[in-house]
């Protein structure tokens, strides 16, 4: 029934009555220029339009009673009764109140000017002209205290997200993200052109109403939806070709047969340059990038309908992401009384599975493009794959392993679907209530064909792993909102409900007799002890509340509370209360202030809070599990055989919440006529109870690792931001600026003091690159301090830091900080007539990176390539260099430490709006060509071919490893943006 009542207003949109054409013209009151998509509505009424190129309009009034309401985001609403006029010339100023502004917070929304915490909001009016293919890209760059990376280039690689530091050691770091009032742990189904707007509650006040999921802080993000006026059909395309940033050369046939004399690993190895390996691996990418969309909406009925279509291809031979999106957002007022919603939300995204770094062998195809002696070439006489192990050195043929992983696949189709209704009991009373359903299917697939060739002989293996994970949430949320004289009351309560259910399964075999049929099902042998099948859940439920109070807009207080209880932690101790509580003062309004006409607005806040974590950790974390280990039942003599099991863990009855604690002091300044917009805060964070994954001393249990609360951790920063209008009028300039420090420290530890992590497998140095202690931020590099090339005998001198003569395991210490001393973005906008252009500057300050792919390609230790840096290293006696000797045994030292810091010409945007009679008459407003360039320029001094990288991920312990990782890569991209 509700779908028929949306698809009868749908019809109806356009079926009202005309009596009397009105036409006009919209200007900028500064400027005199043309203002192109202003909103013009009838006001009480469905009809209306936009302006076109020209600023002109026309709309049908039935009567001279009639008022005209003029509408456009940035500037003061303007309503004109008709009267008998017929042609109009309407002069918008702009919005000096950007502090009218309304941001999204937790279950509801708050003018700026009477927010009392510190949220960020990110600007999402060049999202269209940008190409990013995930929306946490956004993001990077563009909010002081939000730290964004992308560890890998690889297509369709997931980014990592730090608000205001770590918090957490084995839990998750992620911030919580909300679209749509829905809670999602990734954002990855969300297409870039669908968001309206992206808010960030940093401080615990704003994020404590989330509670035991927001720790990390809440990224809130608002999808578009249906506009009252002329029905809208929007399309931006884009096409754009990669190419790697940084190559790193390696030595030629000549070069190599030199090293190899020194080391002595290969003899006689060829001269002749027959393989350029880079060529062979790498390619100019091509990405593709498609959207459109469709909205229209009166008083009754909203509508917005999105698709689109992206296909990455990466700058690695075979590397691609792929993905299809859809997005409806419908709402209908049913009655005065009763407002329904839904917001549908369908992908499917599909990349393959090329592996690089530490999921690789020897880091894999990265490295092997190095690491590979040009004289090598690609087939053997025989048409196969040529050297496959490479006089026993076990590197792979880069060019096999691309074409076997086109085989590897990886799917996730994901459908989010939510409806809600909101009931107005009184003008100030409401009631919503949504329930949402999240479920994922993952499929990933691999295949390894066989090889039957001299020396080798595989027979292929092949496994299918799927799983589907299913989250329902039900929440309810009262709001009562009161004004009485200067005294504004808002009061909201509400329940939460969420459970999760998922199931897997994996299989795998080998045995294939040829590559021609890519399946399991021509396997000659399914895995006895590889199967199986597996399924958990977990559910949360939820209280929460909130009571402000604002006197005349200066004095403001706000009051979160919210209970949760997880079945992830133990019974009695699965229920935690997270309270926040925040103040602001608007000085600006007391009398002592006036004659101050600079000053606009100056508001001091301050905050409190408690948040919560139990995301990292399995899904029945406090209890006691057991490993289950299939017998071989099929050999002779074990036919009654049956599985044994074995204790997997401690039990763990004290069980509780990770709670993170954090004080925020800010400032917010307005000046100079809404010209310049500052905000500064400071906020100390305290985590304790961390939930960590502790290792046993062996015989002290039958299992040996426990899950519990074992330690304490802070971060503590400033942030600092401003926006300025530099120039008004025909040419506009505006800048955007942010800065955040942030310093993090690991506190203390209970049972385990020391937590190794970031082990190599070189096959000269397997160690621990990576120490986390008490005293210390986290992911610290340990190791020994290297002094450089001794000049008489070539080798590394390393420091005898105890002094006790000689060089030996206790003289490691840290040898490095992957933790950046600041990070920092600016944006600048600058528009003359119909051209705009915009560069975005992002970098990072004093973090190091250890470069562990320099083990693989300067260590010099066999038959492998390597980096033309080699070419300084160290040959005779009094030589003065900083690269040893051919064939010296390295250690895991700070030769492999660098300065990660960089400064990135991140995106160039350059863009020009057509305007025209022509365009008019076939109904187009808006014809937007645009050029992009990404990655344009990087100023660094570190020696690999990115320094954002980290081969972990977004592992809490350790950050900032390099190690064959996928390389970033430097794109131009043309694209156009069409409204009609």
């Amino acid at each position: 029934m509700l779908l028929l009542m949306m698809l009868a207003q749908l019809f109806a949109l356009d079926a009202y009555g005309q009596q009397r054409i009105v036409t006009g013209r919209v200007l900028d009151n500064a400027t005199d220029e043309n203002m192109i998509g202003v909103s013009v509505q009838v006001k009480g009424t469905a009809t209306g339009g936009i302006t076109d190129m020209d600023g002109k309009f026309q709309v049908n009034v039935s009567s001279a009673d009639a008022v005209l309401v003029f509408s456009y985001m940035g500037y003061q609403t303007e309503e004109v009764k008709v009267g008998q006029q017929s042609d109009l010339t309407i002069r918008m100023k702009e919005d000096g109140e950007l502090l009218e502004e309304v941001v999204v917070i937790g279950y509801g929304t708050q003018k700026r000017k009477d927010v009392t915490t510190a949220i960020s909001s990110v600007s999402t009016k060049d999202l269209d002209e940008r190409p990013i293919v995930s929306a946490a890209q956004a993001l990077q760059g563009k909010a002081a205290g939000v730290y964004v990376m992308q560890p890998s280039g690889t297509p369709g690689a997931d980014m990592s997200i730090r608000v205001r530091g770590t918090t957490s050691f084995n839990g998750s770091n992620d911030p919580l993200y909300v679209v749509d009032g829905v809670a999602v742990d990734n954002i990855n189904f969300l297409s870039p052109n669908d968001i309206a707007s992206m808010q960030i509650l940093k401080d615990a006040s704003s994020a404590a109403i989330y509670g035991s999921r927001a720790a990390n802080g809440v990224i809130m993000i608002t999808t578009k939806a249906g506009e009252t006026g002329k029905a809208k059909v929007a399309l931006n395309a884009q096409i754009g070709i990669n190419s790697v940033a940084n190559k790193i050369e390696s030595l030629n046939a000549v070069q190599y047969k030199e090293l190899q004399e020194e080391i002595g690993a290969i003899l006689n190895p060829g001269t002749a340059d027959i393989t350029d390996w880079h060529d062979e691996v790498y390619q100019t990418g091509l990405t593709q990038n498609y959207q459109v969309s469709v909205s229209n909406g009166n008083e009754k009925f909203k509508y917005y309908l999105s698709a689109g279509y992206l296909d990455e291809q990466g700058v690695l031979k075979a590397a691609f992401f792929r993905r299809y999106n859809f997005r409806a957002n419908l709402e209908n007022k049913v009655r005065d009384w009763l407002k329904v919603g839904a917001n549908i939300s369908y992908s499917d995204n599909s990349k393959n599975g090329i592996t690089t770094g530490m999921g690789a062998n020897r880091g894999g195809v990265v490295l092997a493009v190095i690491n590979l002696p040009t004289s090598v070439p690609v087939w053997n006489e025989e048409n196969n794959y040529y050297n496959r192990d490479f006089y026993g050195m076990n590197l792979v043929n880069p060019v096999e392993a691309m074409e076997n992983g086109k085989n590897n696949k990886a799917q996730e189709t994901r459908l989010i679907a939510s409806g809600n209704a909101t009931i107005t009991f009184l003008p100030e009373l409401s009631l919503k209530s949504s329930f949402t359903l999240d479920r994922r299917n993952y499929l990933k697939t691999t295949f390894t064909p066989p090889v039957h060739i001299e020396g080798i002989d595989e027979w292929g293996n092949a496994s299918d792993n799927r799983n589907m994970n299913t989250v329902i949430v039900f929440d309810n949320v009262l709001t009562y909102q009161k004004v009485f004289d200067k005294h504004n009351v808002e009061g909201m309560a509400g329940t939460s409900w969420t459970a999760s259910n998922y199931k897997n399964s994996w299989i795998n075999g080998s045995h294939f007799r040829n590559s021609d049929i890519i399946t399991l099902n021509v396997a000659n042998k399914i895995a006895w002890n590889n199967t199986g099948t597996g399924a958990s859940e977990w559910g949360i439920m939820s209280y929460f509340g909130r009571l402000s109070y604002n006197y005349d807009g200066k004095y403001m207080v706000t009051a979160n509370v919210r209970r949760d209880g997880s079945s992830k932690l133990h019974p009695d101790h699965r229920w935690g209360t997270f309270p926040s509580i925040s103040a602001a003062w608007r000085i600006s309004s007391e009398k002592f202030m006036s004659g101050l006409d600079w000053l606009d607005d100056m508001k001091i806040r301050v905050s409190w809070g408690q948040t919560g974590n139990q995301s990292g950790v399995g899904d029945y974390a406090f209890l006691q599990k057991y490993n289950v280990t299939r017998q071989e039942w099929f050999k002779e003599g074990n036919e009654n055989a049956v599985p044994t099991i074995t204790q997997a863990n401690l039990r763990t009855s004290d069980l509780t919440w990770e709670t993170t604690s954090q004080t925020d002091i800010g400032l917010d300044l307005t000046m100079f006529n809404n010209r310049v917009n500052l905000t500064m805060d400071y906020y100390y964070k305290r985590t304790t109870d961390m939930l960590m994954y502790v290792s046993l001393p062996a015989g002290a249990a039958a299992a040996n690792n426990i899950v519990r609360n074992e330690g304490e951790m802070t971060n503590k920063g400033f942030e600092f931001s401003i926006s300025t209008q530099n120039f008004r009028g025909a040419f506009t300039w505006n800048t955007d600026f942010n800065i955040s420090f942030n310093r993090n420290r690991l506190e203390k530890l209970e049972l385990q003091k020391i937590y190794s992590g970031a082990q190599l497998s070189s096959d000269i140095l397997k160690e621990y690159v990576v120490r986390n202690e008490p005293g210390r931020p986290l992911g610290g590099f340990y190791g020994y301090i290297s002094d450089g090339v001794d000049p008489q005998t070539g080798e590394l001198m390393y420091r005898d830091v105890n002094d006790d003569g000689i060089i030996s395991a206790l003289d490691r210490t840290y040898i490095g900080d992957p933790n950046p001393d600041f990070t920092y973005g600016m944006t600048n906008t600058l528009s003359w007539k119909n051209f705009n252009l915009s560069f975005f500057i992002q970098g990072s300050q004093g973090n190091d990176v250890y470069n562990a792919s320099r083990i693989e390609t300067e260590a010099m230790f066999d038959g492998k390539n390597q980096s033309t840096r080699v070419l300084k290293r160290w040959k005779e006696p009094g030589q003065i260099t900083d690269v040893p000797k051919a064939g010296f045994a390295i250690k895991n030292s700070s030769y492999f430490v660098e300065d990660g810091s960089y400064l990135r010409l991140k995106n160039l945007t350059f863009s020009y709006n057509f305007t025209g009679k022509l365009l008019k008459r076939w109904g187009v407003t808006r014809l937007q060509p645009y050029f992009t360039a990404n990655n344009l320029l990087t100023i660094t001094g570190y020696k690999g071919m990115d320094p954002e990288v980290n081969e972990w991920g977004n592992d809490g312990g350790v950050q900032g490893i390099d190690w064959g990782s996928y390389p970033h890569s430097k794109s131009f991209v043309f694209g156009v943006n069409i409204e009609f």
